[in-house]
């Protein structure tokens, strides 16, 4: 029995390996776009579920003290950011929303009293720590402003480091 040369063949396999490789690098520059995509979606998502909570609780607070016009109706946070150190939005608004609900008791009460509550928020939330996926962070209170209802927060928050053994 005859075996066919294998040379007349060469030119096919050499063209079906390219066209399996083009698949292939096509394949992977697809999948990277798509999860960039996705990733960039997830993150527009989470922001939008962040602001739709606030509004929520705003318009939940704004209903119930809506006749009585010196209360803190709204909690404004404003994450300051340090040169140093960029925090990752998700993981920022994810920190946001707990901070939020540790000061949810601040929402009713009296704008004229805030005095004594500015102090002990203060003392609450100097370097307290809060645990966001994986990592650790310290919150600072910069500063505290109540106009027109809205208590507005300016916050400072640093990423602690691992300690090293």
């Amino acid at each position: 029995m005859r075996v066919p040369p294998f040379e007349r063949l060469r030119p096919f396999m050499q063209l079906s390996s390219v066209f399996v490789l083009g698949m292939i690098a096509g394949g992977m520059v697809y999948n990277a776009i798509w999860h960039v995509s996705f990733n960039e979606l997830w993150k527009n998502n989470q922001d939008l579920q962040f602001q739709l909570q606030q509004a929520q609780e705003d318009n939940k607070t704004l209903r119930k003290y809506s006749n009585r016009q010196t209360v803190v109706k709204e909690i404004k946070l404003i994450a300051e950011e340090t040169s140093a150190e960029k925090i990752d939005s998700i993981n920022l608004k994810e920190l946001l929303r707990r901070v939020i609900r540790d000061l949810e008791v601040l929402r009713g009460r009296d704008m004229f009293e805030i005095d004594s509550d500015s102090k002990l928020v203060r003392m609450l939330l100097n370097q307290k720590k809060y645990t966001v996926r994986d990592k650790e962070y310290t919150i600072q209170v910069k500063t505290m402003l109540v106009m027109e209802g809205v208590l507005q927060i300016w916050l400072e928050a640093k990423e602690k480091l691992p300690e090293s053994h």
